[in-house]
């Protein structure tokens, strides 16, 4: 080797370039990492974006079927007084007057017409009674001894169980079967305890 300037100015473009080559390495890996960063963001931003979707559209529909669920909670209490007014009409006689028997008949087709219509709308009745008591659909409004029939039998209904879309709107008012054994024993219990 010699002295010569020039040729120690012929190594340092050599180091230099080795350098880069050390550096060009972690470089590629930063980049891979990066990328592989902004993937999993991205991967995450589309899963966040489809459940934002899907939770929109559920409220949509749930906004879009249970919409008229005041509107229909009013509607079903004229239907549900409408019943009442029929049940207190006396019942039919053969030698009733003809305008009482139409205004019987008359009645009845306006309740058939409401109900077929509420039912067309997603509004539906059901009559509880021989059903068991179930607290997510009735209300108890009282319990009698019945004999020979399950405990907690709905026996009597003064209302119907209203339902819109498969959702309660208005639950049933119903009297429910007891246990005749125990009756006495909480009579007792609530005698002694008063």
């Amino acid at each position: 080797m010699s002295n010569d300037p020039d040729s120690t100015e012929n190594l340092a473009p050599d180091l230099a370039s080795a350098d880069s080559a050390v550096a060009a390495p972690s470089e590629s890996l930063s980049a891979e990492a990066e990328r592989d960063a902004m993937r999993d963001k991205w991967l995450r931003a589309e899963a966040d974006m489809a459940n934002l979707r899907a939770r929109t559209r559920r409220e949509v529909d749930d906004a879009r079927q249970y919409a008229v669920q005041r509107f229909a909670t009013d509607i079903v209490e004229s239907a549900e007084n409408l019943r009442r007014g029929l049940d207190l009409l006396p019942p039919p006689q053969p030698d009733e007057p003809a305008i009482i028997t139409k205004m019987r008949e008359g009645f009845a087709g306006v309740e058939r017409s409401l109900i077929a219509t509420l039912e067309r709308h997603g509004v539906i009745a059901q009559d509880p009674v021989g059903a068991l008591f179930d607290p997510n659909l009735h209300q108890a409004m009282g319990e009698q001894d019945q004999a020979g029939t399950p405990p907690g039998t709905i026996l009597q209904a003064w209302s119907r169980t209203w339902l819109l879309n498969g959702r309660l709107l208005k639950p049933a008012m119903v009297v429910v079967a007891r246990d005749p054994a125990s009756a006495p024993q909480g009579s007792e219990a609530a005698t002694s305890a008063g």
